[in-house]
């Protein structure tokens, strides 16, 4: 069945080549992807994608397309067009490292180099964190830091690997301690973002962007966080990152509903018409499988963790949400939701679904870890 799933990704993203040529897709429009210049936070993920393509096939066209879009970042970084962003890893992990990663081609690494340079320039020592958005000193958002970021941050582990520069470890560790301090909740909930007094750094209040309401716990966000403390324990082998992703897995997995796709946010009003994110099930599953390669033969979770897994892919291989029985279709997975609060693409493909959804079948068929490490 994986098998069958991927190569018919492999085959939707060799005509997508031809549909999509230099642009980049992010969400549909009554299901064409609609198609964006290189300047916005998901380009990163068409480029995972024909990475991934190209390792599963071995096939020239995927390694062509993908190393177009890494000149493309190049560019990108060079004119510094819309950098001023903590998503620096969502962009340059998927396209330059993973090709330094599959062609060992040290311009590629060098342009993650100074991608993960880039992302440094985030750093507020006063809050501590990264900031999200905005610039620094900014009103609204100088003292924002968000889930997302969490998933940035193997960029900054990896360059303190490949330069032993202390600052990008510190740095790295300060936010993801941070985040696990202010982001995650007692009962092993998430807020998606939150805010400090960017002048004297004390803690204000959680907020959302894009959940339901400040106080309830938007499902990508709580993926992102599954995910990305994974990421770090993997780093730094710190155990208290690896028991943050287990509470955090625990609380999305018991609130699974009955066909195994999650709603839009856990706290949102459950009706026919409510949306659902399978974007967030990709994301989960593929921080689920890197803690299940990361856990001891013996430890007491690898049981619901396994069958968690299984579930939040079997809910994506559903004729509901997979469009395998679909050829013609230009994405993998149906019913992603972009930004439900603000009406933005709330049940649509998602090229971030379709990264994770095909890196989970990699894992699974290959083997395959993703590109977030080496």
């Amino acid at each position: 069945m994986w098998k069958q799933a991927i190569e018919d990704a492999v085959e939707k993203t060799r005509l997508n080549i031809e549909r999509f040529g230099d642009a980049y897709p992010q969400c549909s429009k009554n299901d064409e992807y609609m198609l964006l210049p290189n300047a916005n936070w998901t380009n990163g993920f068409w480029s995972g994608i024909l990475w991934l393509c190209y390792e599963y096939s071995g096939d020239e066209v995927f390694r062509t397309a993908a190393r177009r879009t890494v000149d493309s970042f190049k560019e990108r970084l060079d004119q510094q067009i819309k950098m001023d962003t903590h998503d620096i890893g969502f962009l340059f992990s998927l396209s330059s490292k993973a090709q330094w990663m599959i062609d060992k081609d040290p311009a590629a690494k060098q342009l993650t180099l100074d991608a993960a340079d880039m992302l440094m320039r985030r750093w507020r020592s006063t809050t501590g964190v990264l900031q999200a958005w905005g610039p620094e000193g900014d009103a609204s958002n100088g003292g924002r830091m968000i889930i997302d970021c969490l998933m940035n941050l193997p960029i900054l582990y990896w360059a303190y690997e490949m330069t032993g520069k202390q600052s990008y470890l510190d740095v790295a560790t300060n936010h993801a301690n941070k985040s696990r301090r202010f982001l995650v909740r007692g009962d092993d909930s998430s807020y998606h973002t939150f805010y400090f007094d960017q002048e004297t750094g004390e803690a204000l209040r959680g907020a959302t962007h894009q959940g339901y309401t400040n106080g309830s716990t938007w499902t990508r966000g709580q993926a992102w966080g599954i995910y990305g403390f994974t990421l770090s324990y993997k780093y730094t082998k710190d155990p208290l990152y690896l028991e943050t992703a287990l509470r955090m897995t625990r609380f999305f997995l018991d609130r699974l509903p009955e066909d195994k796709v999650v709603y839009w946010d856990f706290d949102a009003p459950i009706h026919a018409d409510t949306n659902r994110d399978s974007s967030a099930n990709a994301i989960a599953a593929c921080g689920i499988h890197e803690m299940l390669k990361l856990l001891a033969a013996d430890h007491d979770a690898r049981g619901w963790l396994q069958k968690g897994f299984d579930d939040c892919m079997s809910g994506l291989m559903d004729p509901e949400y997979s469009t395998i029985q679909e050829p013609e279709a230009q994405g993998f997975i149906k019913h992603g939701s972009y930004s439900v609060r603000k009406g933005n693409n709330p049940d649509d493909f998602t090229i971030w679904g379709d990264y994770f959804y095909l890196e989970a079948l990699m894992r699974m068929e290959r083997g395959h870890k993703g590109y977030w490490y080496e």
